[in-house]
């Protein structure tokens, strides 16, 4: 019987957190071609506009959320956590699948304090540049050109934090 010595600098001690590093694990492993892509970019335009009409990525309308001047945003982000939480609990109560069949699995995450600190830096971005990451496109689309140094902020920033990643408390 052979024995297998892991050294301690090997040991993988912070799994949580690196355990889903390279590949998401709902990835469909089903071959399509590339059209097949093509409805997600309708869809992604089509969630663009509603962004955009709906005044998400209005600088003011994130200007009065932080200075707690308006119930816009609150009321957005809220129904969004709710939708959001009514669907995992659907998912996870009928154990609902994708389209083509495929399971769909959700891992508890815990909580560290790391989770404190990217999202105060997160609010902070927010908070200066008056631009939410996720609709920074959108905002380009609608031509605000000069959010193309938040979304090139937002890159380097996440480029920083692979750079040191390893090196930060976890």
């Amino acid at each position: 019987m052979k024995t297998v010595v892991t050294l301690e600098k090997d040991r993988n001690t912070d799994f949580e957190t690196r355990s889903l590093d390279t590949i998401c694990v709902n990835e469909s492993h089903l071959e399509h071609s590339w059209v097949h892509n093509l409805k997600y970019s309708l869809m992604g335009i089509l969630f663009g506009i509603i962004l955009v009409k709906a005044e998400v990525i209005s600088w003011f309308r994130i200007q009065e959320m932080f200075r707690l001047q308006s119930f816009h945003m609150y009321g957005i982000i809220g129904s969004a956590v709710a939708v959001g939480a009514l669907s995992v609990w659907l998912i996870r109560k009928f154990n609902i699948k994708t389209f083509y069949g495929e399971e769909i699995t959700l891992h508890p995450k815990e909580f560290n304090k790391g989770q404190i600190w990217g999202g105060l830096f997160f609010g902070l971005g927010w908070a200066i540049t008056g631009a939410c990451p996720g609709p920074l496109f959108a905002t380009i689309g609608s031509g605000a050109t000069v959010i193309v140094v938040s979304l090139l902020s937002a890159i380097a920033g996440t480029w920083v934090y692979g750079k040191f990643r390893d090196k930060l408390p976890h």
